[in-house]
């Protein structure tokens, strides 16, 4: 653990308001997250330059690496063997469409956080040449085919309007191309989420890519960004329907072997976005009364193989689970204790990404900036 820790500090500069005593303590039993007021307490981690430098170079590795690929594909007949390349010119790195998906919004993110990182310029045209006109057209109409349409449903969908929103935030003239090659792919997957969520009777509670609240939260946040009322209000509602009456929810059974999301804490953070602050409160309190607790402890996902690429995933449940935590605790102060599990989690998982596995390493970047980006958003 304390090679890990000076990874952390070498590659991902943060803040530390603890004494050095304090940070010891951490470092010899990562396991126990004490939470209590008068307790050790980790610091807020906090991306920099440096760290966004050496963020960068995850997708930056893989977003033009075409192989190995998964293509998730349903075959028609012999005309859809294609490579990933021709079926996906924008989005065929990364291992898959969504990895390739969030690896571009993780170089926006970046970009748009530090206009000064390494090879900016480079970076802006790797951009505009994978986000193309020409490549969303072919992106768009591969979503037309007889066997494509639920094609990424919900997950890579919403990857796609985290991209968009992204985008749309980003005050720079690269963003403006890239927002407006975008727009066809954006409009059809806002497209897709209005035709789909009415027919959805139950959600889906599973701690991969099909869970219903992350789905719902990222696609709300676009909506809420670029004030598209028909999307959100429809989430809203949905998102009522499908969980307001929820309570007890068994977060002691997570994570499962192969999450890499929280259910219970995803349903939190997506409730938070659609309930005023009473509502939510009075919610919270029967969906998980325990997080109120201040002495509310939470073990951190454990990696046993980070080549394999389905066990890997609980370096991701470490990440986004902070950034449900950081949601929920996001204006109630009496859920501040949170952020400390928050940050617990994502300072256990942080030093292993950089120079790890493919099996991680294509994917996981992402995971690691959209939480730390969460935490600059906790005052």
């Amino acid at each position: 653990m304390k090679k890990q820790i000076i990874i952390i500090i070498t590659v991902l500069i943060f803040s530390c308001n603890t004494s050095k005593e304090k940070k010891q303590s951490a470092e010899t039993n990562p396991k126990v997250v004490s939470t209590s007021q008068s307790a050790p307490i980790l610091g807020t981690p906090k991306l920099d330059l440096k760290g966004a430098n050496t963020l960068a170079q995850l997708p930056l590795h893989c977003i033009n690496t075409e192989y190995p690929n998964k293509l998730n594909q349903t075959i028609g007949g012999d005309e859809d063997l294609k490579s990933p390349s021709a079926l996906h010119p924008a989005f065929y790195g990364c291992f898959d469409w969504h990895s390739s998906v969030h690896g571009h919004w993780s170089l926006v993110s970046l970009l748009k956080q530090f206009p000064d990182i390494e090879n900016a310029d480079d970076i802006k045209n790797q951009l505009l040449n994978n986000i193309s006109k020409e490549n969303i057209e072919s992106e768009v109409q591969y979503f037309y085919g007889k066997h494509n349409t639920s094609y990424e449903r919900t997950y890579g969908w919403a990857w796609l309007l985290k991209l968009a929103e992204e985008l749309h935030t980003w005050d720079d003239e690269t963003a403006r191309t890239l927002e407006t090659n975008l727009q066809p792919l954006t409009d059809l997957i806002v497209g897709k989420y209005i035709e789909f969520l009415p027919k959805l009777n139950y959600p889906i509670r599973v701690g991969e890519h099909t869970n219903t609240a992350f789905g719902l939260s990222f696609a709300y946040d676009y909506a809420s960004t670029v004030n598209n009322e028909t999307l959100k209000n429809l989430i809203a509602q949905r998102a009522k329907d499908f969980y307001l009456k929820d309570a007890g929810c068994p977060i002691t059974w997570e994570p499962s072997g192969f999450d890499f999301l929280s259910p219970c804490l995803e349903e939190a953070a997506l409730m938070k976005r659609v309930l005023s602050t009473e509502d939510f409160k009075v919610w919270l309190h029967e969906f998980l009364p325990q997080l109120k607790d201040k002495n509310f402890k939470l073990e951190t996902g454990k990696v046993s193989d980070r080549t394999d690429g389905k066990l890997v995933h609980l370096d991701g449940v470490n990440f986004s689970r902070a950034w449900s935590l950081n949601k929920i605790a996001e204006g109630l102060p009496e859920y501040n204790h949170l952020k400390n599990i928050a940050n617990h989690h994502i300072n256990y998982s942080l030093p292993s990404i950089v120079g790890d596995s493919y099996e991680g390493g294509h994917w996981l970047g992402s995971f690691a900036i959209y939480a730390l980006n969460s935490t600059a958003k906790i005052k």
